[in-house]
């Protein structure tokens, strides 16, 4: 007999990395509309929903499930579709079954994202309540409260709510048992497989202090706080979201800023992702992707003489703070300050000499800053 399967959709190259995404408790797969599509570009995404929830028959699991259940239906779904190793990332619930799946089945996941989750979820207590409510009232009393532990005040999905709404009450129910016995906090030294956590600041569920308990005790995994996210940050940050996971699941933004902070300094770059904002987030990733991670690592030119090529073009459109940023940048690639002289002068042929007034002004500043700082 065929085991029956997760409801999931599947978008993106077939011979692509596979990356599945699992959901949080009373979502579907539009969890992800705003984060997948883009994901896609570099992996086969396969989104899937919870028993009872979205597109998912609601007797895949029964009363008492546990994580270990849910767990063992995403193992069917990779089996079903020919993977055998592959990237995982999880809201809630869904970030719960991605750490079993690190801990009991690691020879399967080549990565792991855990979003707005937890290694335990405060105890079994609240959960047995609310599914002792479902049981009893169905989903309207959980899904009136929906907005208010989903997202900040002022933001809704109303998709999202809808789907919590249609959930079947008895396989929710379940997912709350499965809630409710979850706790692998003694097991995550364990966890040797690249992990990133995501944690939203304005999130009453599973606050930051969650995530940075399980990044305290994962070997090697890295946390991210996304400010003005609540627990559904995949739907109200997704630009922020999709950075992180983008960052993490690919070699190349690593590479890039590795790069950048190389060439231009811990300090600018520490400022920039500081100052970082939900707005600029996919700017950032796009520096990151393509101007560090592609344009500086070609071993095509030396940063030599990148460093004077991205002066003189500076030169040119007159972009003064970033050429104050990239003479500094040029000191550390090597360059000497008689050679960045030489090629400010060399601007005053081809980028006119007012152009080049302008930024020999600019850069003894910046060669006079350097020197009182080594004294």
């Amino acid at each position: 007999m065929t085991a029956k399967l997760p409801y999931h959709h599947a978008e993106g190259a077939p011979t692509a990395p596979p990356l599945l995404l699992g959901p949080s408790l009373g979502t579907s797969c539009a969890l992800w509309d705003k984060v997948a599509p883009e994901l896609s570009a570099d992996h086969r995404v396969v989104r899937w929903d919870l028993p009872g929830h979205g597109g998912s028959a609601p007797d895949l699991i029964g009363p008492g499930a546990t994580v270990a259940d849910l767990a063992g239906l995403v193992l069917g779904l990779a089996d079903a579709l020919g993977v055998d190793r592959f990237a995982y990332a999880g809201v809630s619930l869904g970030g719960a079954v991605g750490l079993h799946l690190a801990v009991h089945h690691p020879e399967r996941i080549s990565s792991l994202a855990v979003v707005c989750s937890s290694a335990h979820f405060n105890g079994a207590g609240p959960w047995q309540e609310r599914a002792a409510l479902v049981r009893r009232e169905g989903m309207a009393p959980v899904a009136a409260t929906a907005d208010a532990r989903w997202f900040t005040a002022g933001f809704t999905v109303p998709r999202l709510v809808q789907d919590h709404r249609k959930a079947d009450p008895a396989a929710y129910a379940a997912c709350c048992d499965a809630l409710a016995a979850f706790d692998i906090r003694d097991r995550l030294p364990s966890i040797t497989v690249p992990t990133l956590l995501i944690a939203g600041r304005e999130d009453p569920a599973t606050p930051p202090a969650h995530l940075r308990e399980i990044a305290d005790a994962v070997p090697g995994s890295a946390l991210v706080e996304i400010p003005g996210a609540s627990h559904l940050a995949p739907a109200q940050c997704p630009e922020a979201v999709l950075m992180a996971l983008r960052a993490h699941f690919s070699g190349t933004p690593r590479r890039g800023m590795a790069v950048r902070r190389e060439v231009l300094g811990d300090a600018h770059v520490d400022r920039a992702q500081t100052r970082q904002t939900p707005f600029t987030a996919r700017f950032q990733d796009f520096i990151s992707r393509y101007a560090w991670g592609e344009i500086w690592t070609d071993p095509t030119l030396s940063r030599r003489e990148r460093s004077m090529i991205t002066l003189t073009a500076l030169v040119a459109h007159g972009h003064h703070d970033e050429l104050a940023l990239h003479v500094r940048a040029a000191r550390r690639n090597g360059l000497t300050p008689e050679e960045i002289g030489a090629v400010l002068l060399h601007t005053a042929v081809y980028c006119g000499v007012p152009a080049a007034n302008s930024a020999f002004a600019v850069a003894q500043r910046v060669l006079a800053e350097e020197e009182t700082a080594q004294g």
